[in-house]
């Protein structure tokens, strides 16, 4: 007897397609710009894009050049042909706001990018290691944190005649890491010991990926916070400098058309077009800077954001947030009903 033993090829499966590193690279994109996402920080972001945008069009936006003398128009209030008047000399406000908003944009987000890069390097690195090493890093941060940086400007801006906007950004940027160094160790010195900095440090894993790979991440927040607060600084630092005349005011950004203005007694006069745009320039980019620093307060603090997410449901369900009733609804089960 013989039996007849057949046996069924096997089903193919599928092949596993590994993931995209696209989408890999998407995903740690979107999750790292998510404290960008809520409404403060738009409104912020749309702000300083604005400005930002003036800063890069500013040839192409200022209807004259900035320097340009029209005898025929002084002190003229705004007009069709001067939107925001003239000076004492004739010269276009427009004009000289748009070109002033460059100095600004680039001295406040240079000044920003070094301090914020000082401050990662010296703060995460002294909450990480331990030892003398540790305590050297947190020394000279607290070095910088007593080193007067008005003094320090006006020495080297009296070394030139006229100041490059990169030497004032270098000075802000070297004066204004330190206070960002102190909360990055701070929070690091928490996060070495969590379990997963643990693991990889049990993997063997070199000390660049661990800060960068493990520590990094977390510390996005208090880093784009850093350097939010650090622009604000830069830009009130540099306008407060332009109005006091210690930098030259043939360098033209917000700050010195204020100290024009006052130079030639426009407050006194009324003549308002001349330094109201300016100050109200200051303003609304210290909003802005302000919104985004609250947006990302709000996405850090898990308190803020769970009292957030909740105002933006009774809002959808049309509730009242201020409302101190609270609508409670009321369902009756079958049983009541039998």
């Amino acid at each position: 007897m013989t039996t007849d033993l057949r046996t069924e090829p096997a089903p193919e499966l599928a092949p596993v397609r590994a993931p995209r590193p696209r989408a890999t690279v998407r995903v740690r994109l979107a999750s790292a710009f998510a404290m960008f996402r809520n409404r403060k920080s738009i409104t912020g972001l749309a702000i300083l894009g604005f400005f930002v945008l003036v800063a890069i069009l500013a040839d192409v936006l200022a209807p004259y050049s900035p320097t340009k003398v029209d005898n025929t128009a002084r002190l003229q209030p705004p007009s069709a042909e001067h939107w925001l008047g003239t000076t004492h000399l004739g010269e276009d406000v427009l004009s000289q706001v748009v070109h002033g908003t460059r100095g600004v944009i680039v001295v406040g987000f240079l000044a920003a990018i070094m301090a914020t890069i000082i401050a990662v390097v010296v703060g995460v690195v002294a909450g990480y290691l331990r030892g003398w090493r540790s305590e050297s890093l947190s020394a000279l941060t607290n070095v910088f944190l007593v080193i007067p940086g008005l003094p320090l400007i006006i020495i080297v801006a009296s070394m030139f005649d006229d100041p490059p906007l990169v030497v004032i950004a270098a000075v802000l940027g070297l004066t204004g890491w330190a206070w960002g160094a102190r909360v990055l160790r701070a929070q690091t010195m928490s996060l070495r010991n969590r379990d997963f900095v643990q693991a990889a440090r049990a993997n063997g894993e070199p000390l660049r990926r661990i800060i960068g790979n493990e520590m990094l991440p977390n510390l996005m927040a208090l880093i784009a916070a850093s350097f939010v607060g650090t622009v604000t600084a830069a830009i009130l630092g540099l306008t407060t400098l332009s109005y006091i005349g210690v930098i030259p005011v043939n360098t033209y950004n917000w700050g010195t058309i204020l100290n024009w203005a006052g130079a030639q007694g426009a407050f006194r006069q009324n003549q308002w077009w001349w330094f109201l745009p300016p100050g109200l320039c200051i303003a609304a980019i210290g909003v802005a800077l302000s919104l985004i620093n609250f947006g990302i307060d709000e996405y850090v603090n898990p308190r803020l954001r769970s009292a957030g997410e909740r105002a933006r449901a009774m809002k959808r369900r049309g509730l009242d947030v201020n409302d101190p009733v609270t609508a409670v609804r009321t369902t009756t089960s079958t049983s009541d009903d039998a």
